[in-house]
């Protein structure tokens, strides 16, 4: 077992195609969902997009705006248990709707994911400026 640098925990996050984000409302309910994702800087962005969703008024967006702490977690699980990692960033997040920032999420989304190439989000977004990565591999 092996901790992993905070360099190495950004690459892999870097790497898979989706994370997981937890935030947490005012009084600390929990609510964990998928993200794709994109690296800019020191942050960790994602947007809400065209994927179906019963409102754009999302939860996390809600928890955000109460509770700005949230974290990404990456991982890789396979029978072999010696290729097993995980990466978590724990970040200090707020929601954009427009401007530079808010650009520079979309397009770095757009570049990353291809699906976003004909129909870009719409946004919000979220611009997650990570305070901690930490990380674990079963070999190093």
């Amino acid at each position: 077992m092996t901790a992993l640098s905070p360099q190495e925990c950004r690459s892999r996050l870097d790497a898979v195609p989706h994370a997981y984000l937890a935030t947490a409302d005012a009084v600390g309910v929990p609510h964990l969902v998928p993200v794709v994702h994109a690296l800019v800087g020191d942050a960790v962005v994602h947007a809400v997009d065209h994927k179906p969703k019963r409102s754009r008024a999302l939860r996390r967006l809600a928890n955000i705006a109460a509770n700005p702490r949230v974290g990404f977690l990456a991982d890789h699980y396979e029978a072999d248990w010696s290729r097993l990692w995980w990466v978590r960033a724990d970040a200090q997040a707020r929601v954009v709707t427009s401007g530079p920032e808010f650009d520079a999420a979309i397009e770095a989304l757009v570049a990353r994911h291809p699906q976003y190439a004909a129909r870009p989000p719409a946004g919000p977004a979220v611009i997650a400026e990570v305070t901690r990565w930490s990380g674990w591999v079963a070999t190093a």
